[in-house]
């Protein structure tokens, strides 16, 4: 199916299983991924993912450019506006953006245009189709000596017949694949023409924040707006759903008027503590939950060990903690709604307003704007509910920014967690059983209370160790903290609580705690290849300075496999971390810089929560506000990080998250390698300890 659009050359691929629809522009069908060729010679390719740091707007353009061989230099990405028949799924979660299906439906997209084009050419020129090459979108006969560029091939290749199956390249040919290439969006960012959701700017623009009930569950009962309106620059205060808005002509005049607002709550009947919320852990712990996973069988290998091990593992609620606060600007006018948001859920934003002003999705665009991080935490749409409800009650563009710490205190927290493991071992020091009983809220909210939430339990139901008897159970609270997915899910804790009592387990039968991963990772060869890796580079087993230890960790999340050393000292309580050595199999690598940049900020994630982070519920609202109550790693405390990626053409797995869940039991078990104080709850800085 071909379609020809403007002064321009659009290539259309059908993706199976996803809904075609016929173009304004001809009675062709458009694509669920598109490229547009330009008679300049110009590559315009659409992204339908959100970028927020990840490189996306640079790894899956290049995808697609490798495949049709296009110029890069020469190539232009547009940011697709929410468009669910167009595009299928756009939320950019669970790394999901090149892993899956995306990587070769992107191959198939540049491979098809690429083979048109020939096609096109061939045809002009009376040559047979295999006798043509292409390179930096242009077409080569090189037994005539003659060229054609993508651009002079637009109406040629409109209406050549699209190919069923395109052949693609072999990895031997790619010339951007596995390249650190120029980043597309670098000069922009540098420049500052980058487009945060804070930057939009439109032609009469209010500007507005919402301050939500402190309490979780509370409403407003009422509210005096009479100091509010008195400060100067605010135009309106009224209520919305989660709250009260302050409209003004400036982000600073709302956030004023907000302070001198006096609101009366009713708080409803949470009033909980964290200590209160840990013992209703504690209790739920008692009873069995719903099975997870049960291999062999576990009560009964456990009458027969030699050797029986117990502990408790409890990891707190963490914020997502963004650099940039939610914000949204939402302008409602004559049957219409327009949002400008940084959402990695451009969908379900467009749902969230259509049901909000009664429009259909038609109704509503929705422009994605670069995220100044997103961690998960912008794939809900509180955010934008707020701002679409406050733009119906003004005749103008609205920009909605929550402070600070309305972000942090009213955010869908990574859930706390309470877990009690057990493990058995022969004579030899083997685990013959290994018990795992999970108790959390569910990270999705589906199902009943005795529903199975595999989110919650990702990362200890997959245990990946050889042990023939395993059984992990879930145990739901329906505590009513908001939780939600935190970077990386469920393995960010769990990774945390199975790494420290594997090294409990190795501990005790006296081995080696790499040697002792190893051996039991005979039937996962990715797996025990990053850890051999990852010891390898750390200089594993090697002589020390003195007064410092490694601890070491590993990982499969995402379709990628990730080990971590840690190097440790500790001066009067003090805990430096000097390095950390990452080895990572992502499958095939689009990109090497972005995946090394996206490591090392994976390790300073994950170490900021297992050094500081924790979230503290205190009669039903959150303690923190901002940094200073909830700090992250500091550019004096970073260690270096060393990564080291896997050569691989495996298909590609994640890159911006697995490497999060192993920095903090390589940490921990360095600390009980160098002390012998075992850490069973995050973060560190409670158990007596402070970095440096």
């Amino acid at each position: 199916v071909t379609s020809s659009a403007g002064a321009g050359l659009m290539m259309s691929v059908y993706l199976p299983g996803k809904p075609r629809f016929k173009s304004a522009a001809s009675d062709s069908f458009e694509p669920n991924v598109w490229i547009k060729i330009s008679p300049d010679n110009k590559v315009i390719i659409t992204l339908a993912k959100s970028e927020m740091g990840q490189g996306v707007k640079t790894a899956l353009p290049m995808i697609v450019a490798d495949e049709l061989d296009a110029d890069w230099q020469n190539v232009e990405v547009v940011q697709a506006d929410a468009h669910p028949d167009k595009y299928g799924g756009m939320m950019t979660v669970g790394s999901r953006s090149v892993r899956g299906g995306a990587w070769m439906r992107l191959r198939e997209t540049g491979a098809t245009a690429r083979e048109m084009l020939v096609s096109a050419a061939a045809k002009r020129w009376g040559v047979d189709s295999a006798s043509c090459r292409t390179e930096n979108s242009s077409v080569y006969h090189d037994a005539s000596n003659r060229t054609l560029t993508y651009g002079n091939l637009i109406s040629d290749a409109s209406g050549q017949k699209v190919p069923k199956k395109p052949q693609l390249k072999d990895p031997s040919q790619f010339k951007y694949i596995g390249k650190s290439i120029p980043q597309i969006d670098t000069p922009d960012k540098v420049s500052g023409k980058t487009v945060f959701g804070l930057d939009v700017r439109l032609p009469d623009m209010l500007y507005a924040t919402v301050v939500h009930p402190p309490v979780f569950g509370a409403s407003v009962k009422s509210f005096d707006d009479r100091e509010a309106i008195k400060v100067a620059g605010v135009k309106k205060v009224f209520q919305v759903s989660l709250g009260v808005a302050v409209v003004a002509k400036s982000t600073w005049a709302a956030f004023k008027g907000a302070r001198a607002l006096q609101i009366k709550w009713d708080n409803g009947n949470f009033s909980m503590d964290t200590k209160d919320i840990s013992k209703s852990f504690r209790d739920l712990a008692k009873k069995r939950g719903v099975v997870a996973r049960n291999d062999g069988n576990t009560e009964k290998a456990m009458k027969k060990v030699d050797r029986h091990l117990e502990a408790v593992y409890e990891v707190p609620y963490l914020a997502h903690a963004t650099m940039e606060p939610m914000n949204c600007t939402a302008h409602v006018k004559q049957g219409r709604c327009e949002l400008w948001v940084p959402t990695q859920n451009p969908q379900g934003s467009q749902r969230t307003a259509a049901q909000l002003t009664g429009f259909s999705n038609d109704q509503v665009t929705v422009h994605v704007t670069q995220l100044g991080c997103g961690f998960g935490r912008r794939s809900r749409t509180d955010f934008i509910q707020d701002a679409v409800e406050t733009a119906m009650k003004v005749d103008a563009p609205v920009q909605v920014v929550w402070t600070r710490e309305e972000d942090m205190q009213h955010d869908y927290y990574r859930p706390a967690t309470y877990n009690i493991l057990e493990a058995g071992l022969d004579k030899a020091g083997e685990p013959v059983a290994w018990n795992h009983r999970v108790v959390a809220p569910p990270i999705g909210r589906r199902g009943g209370p005795n529903s199975l939430d595999r989110s919650s339990v990702n990362g200890a139901s997959n245990l990946p160790y050889d042990i023939s008897n395993i059984f992990v159970d879930y145990c739901r609270s329906d505590i009513p903290v908001p939780v939600g997915h935190w970077r990386s899910v469920g393995p960010s804790q769990n990774t945390f609580i199975t790494e420290s009592f594997i090294d409990e387990v190795a501990f005790a039968a006296g081995k080696d705690p790499f040697e002792y991963r190893r051996k039991l990772l005979k039937n996962q060869p990715r797996l025990r290849n990053v850890l051999e890796l990852a010891a390898e580079k750390s200089g594993w087993g090697g002589k020390l300075p003195k007064g410092r230890a490694m601890g070491i960790a590993v990982v499969e999340d995402k379709g990628s496999a990730c080990a971590q050393v840690a190097e440790i000292s500790i001066e009067n309580s003090q805990v430096k971390i000097h390095r950390v050595t990452c080895a990572l199999d992502c499958g095939q690598v689009i990109h090497p810089g972005i995946v090394k940049s996206q490591t090392v900020g994976s390790v300073v994630y994950g170490l900021s929560a297992a050094l500081y982070g924790e979230i503290t519920i205190s009669k039903g609202k959150v303690a923190q506000s901002n940094f200073d109550d909830y700090p992250l790693l500091g550019i004096h405390e970073m260690p270096k990080v060393d990564v080291h990626l896997v050569d691989s053409q495996e298909e590609p797995g994640g890159a911006g998250e697995p490497a999060v869940p192993p920095a903090a039991p390589a940490v921990t078990n360095a600390i009980f390698a160098l002390t012998g104080q075992r850490i069973r709850s995050l973060p560190i800085s409670l158990n007596g300890m402070r970095t440096m």
